[in-house]
């Protein structure tokens, strides 16, 4: 294998449960460039952003899960 190939990447099974996918990123970056007036040349901020909000919301959902989230409910 040469230097200029890269290995396969694992496919969506191989991913973890929480993560964020390729969809979901380019969703939310469609809406962010409609927000914006659709504005040309600017496909790479919109996705950085949509994927940096994506994984803030993620650590904020999963920080307020915590702990409680893996204790068994008191009854």
């Amino acid at each position: 294998m040469s230097d200029d190939q890269t290995a396969p990447s694992p496919g969506p099974s191989a991913s973890a449960p929480d993560a964020i996918t390729f969809e979901q990123i380019r969703e939310r970056a469609y809406e962010l460039w409609e927000r914006n007036h659709r504005p040309e040349g600017f496909e790479i901020e919109f996705w950085l952003l949509a994927e940096r909000e994506l994984r803030k919301e993620r650590a904020r959902r999963t920080a307020k899960e915590g702990p409680a989230a893996s204790e068994p409910p008191s009854q």
